[in-house]
């Protein structure tokens, strides 16, 4: 059955923002130990210094505006709201690509790569390059609204995304992602190679081959990356466990509260970015209220949330074919997963592997620069025909 396809854009009442601000104004706060920092998990301090600035200074128009910048579609697929963000480029020869966020990201993450990457030229770059770029917000994320039954797991998301992508008239394209969206571009390859040209992951969980030694084949760097990947496992996963066991409980807060919500999503970028601490050297007050305030407005942090039920929980991660597309990886600096090379070259058709020397895990809103050269530079390797 062919798609139908709503134009959407982004429209916050005077109500949500006033409602906002009287939560904030009212924000109970819980204490702090002297001088602990970030040690007990987001400190205090920043967290009132955000939430004022998101009370007092952020610009809500503005914010419409950046999320309008592109035209935006909203369909249903498999019972689900899906909308996404379809900027086609001017060049009469750019090529389709799907960009898939994960969480606590969103759409947002991607306002600085969109433009480049549709319309290179007006940016300095090679028309060669140029895609059409979709960008959907995952079932349940952001203006794809809340999912309504179980069962919403990364590969049914693929499936979607597959569709998705048919509807909106596209016979074969490359695939992008990091976080959720790795998991989601790898099943969209595996699932639909016929479609998929190639994917482009900038996240890669994967376990040592069985049977060999975990440490055969790692180099130096391999092995420092792989002490940190053992350390945020150990010292950074209890968002991971309490979403994939008990969603629900934890969403009351986080739904009634900014400040918890803020709270939650704020320390990811800090931890999970190539910031030295200083989650502003990465990301303006804006640009980490852009993204959460796509959670508030929207009410989609519990829905968001049991995405790691549904796939961690509910077996998601078995449920994924092998994948025999070509395959390219960059290894940003800051993130908080990158299996090494020796690991996956027996499985993936490796045809781009780089490690880049700044970012993190949401590398396209943090080194945008970086992270379209990135994908130009893997898709490049690999034609769309043929």
């Amino acid at each position: 059955m062919a798609l139908t396809f709503e134009d959407f854009s982004v429209t916050v009442d005077d109500a949500v923002v006033d409602d906002l601000r009287t939560r904030l104004a009212r924000t109970r706060w819980p204490d702090q130990i002297p001088g602990v920092g970030w040690d007990y998990g987001t400190d205090r301090a920043y967290l009132q210094e955000l939430c004022e600035y998101w009370r007092d200074q952020f610009d809500w128009r503005a914010f419409e505006a950046r999320c309008n910048a592109y035209p935006q579609v909203v369909t249903t697929i498999d019972g689900q709201r899906i909308h996404c963000v379809h900027a086609r480029s001017p060049e009469p020869m750019a090529r389709p690509l799907i960009v898939s966020h994960g969480w606590p990201g969103s759409v947002a993450e991607f306002f600085e790569i969109i433009g480049p990457l549709v319309d290179p030229a007006s940016y300095g770059g090679d028309p060669a390059d140029a895609f059409h770029v979709v960008v959907p917000s995952l079932p349940g994320y952001g203006f794809s609204g809340p999912t309504h039954e179980r069962g919403w797991h990364g590969v049914r998301v693929a499936q979607a995304f597959g569709a998705l992508m048919a509807g909106l008239g596209y016979e074969r394209y490359y695939a992008q992602g990091g976080d959720w969206g790795s998991l989601v571009t790898t099943a969209l390859g595996a699932l639909f190679p016929e479609h998929v040209a190639a994917v482009h992951v900038n996240l890669l969980i994967a376990t040592a081959p069985e049977g060999r030694d975990p440490t055969d084949g790692l180099t130096e760097a391999d092995q420092a990356r792989l002490a940190d990947m053992q350390h945020f496992v150990a010292q950074e996963t209890g968002y991971q466990a309490i979403q994939s066991t008990k969603p629900q409980t934890l969403a009351y807060g986080l739904t009634d509260s900014p400040a918890g919500l803020a709270g939650w999503i704020v320390e990811k970028f800090r931890t999970w970015s190539d910031c030295d601490g200083d989650v502003e050297r990465s990301f303006t007050k804006d640009r980490l209220l852009d993204n959460i305030s796509i959670y508030w407005i929207t009410g989609t942090i519990n829905s968001s949330t049991r995405m790691y039920y549904e796939t961690i929980g509910g077996g998601g991660f078995a449920s994924v074919p092998s994948v025999t597309v070509p395959f390219g990886h960059t290894v940003f600096r800051g993130e908080i997963y990158n299996a090494p090379r020796a690991w996956v070259e027996d499985r993936y058709d490796i045809v781009y592997w780089n490690a880049a020397e700044r970012g993190g895990h949401f590398a396209a809103m943090e080194v945008p620069d970086l992270f379209v050269d990135e994908v130009r530079r893997c898709f490049r390797r690999t034609p769309l025909l043929g």
